[in-house]
C-alpha cells in the first residue's frame, strides 16, 4: 500500500505512546507529536490602549509585559482556520519550513 507522508503524520519515531493535548478551537484530544504547534506572543494590552498607558505611566521606556502562549492544533481545525494550508503531492515532498516573514526593523 503507497504511503501519504514520510513518517505517516508523526513525529513519533521509536516511541508506543506520547501524551495527548487538546485542540485550541475543536477541543478534541490529539496526540502531542501529530498537533499542529504554534508560540502566540502577544501584547496584554490592546494596540489601542499602548499609547493611553504610557502617557500617564511614571517609568520612561517602561516595556509592557507579553503574553507566551504555546497553542496546539488538531489537523482538521488547524486546515478549516487556516493556520496551514493543504500541499499538492509533490509539494508534500519539501521537508524544510517555508520562509519566515520578519519586518525589517530600524537600526539605531
Amino acid at each position: 500500500m503507497s504511503k501519504k507522508r514520510r513518517n505517516n503524520g508523526r513525529a513519533k519515531h521509536g516511541r508506543g505512546h506520547n501524551k495527548r493535548v487538546r485542540c485550541e478551537s475543536s477541543g478534541v484530544l490529539v496526540p502531542k507529536d501529530k498537533a499542529i504547534k504554534r508560540f502566540i506572543v502577544r501584547n496584554i494590552v490592546d494596540a489601542s490602549a499602548i499609547r493611553d498607558i504610557q502617557d500617564s505611566s511614571v517609568f520612561d521606556g517602561y516595556a509592557l509585559p507579553k503574553i507566551y502562549r504555546k497553542v496546539y492544533y488538531c489537523i482538521s481545525a488547524a486546515i478549516h482556520s487556516k493556520v496551514v494550508r493543504v500541499r499538492s503531492v509533490k509539494n508534500r515532498k519539501i521537508r524544510e519550513p517555508p520562509p519566515r516573514y520578519r519586518p525589517a526593523q530600524d537600526k539605531k
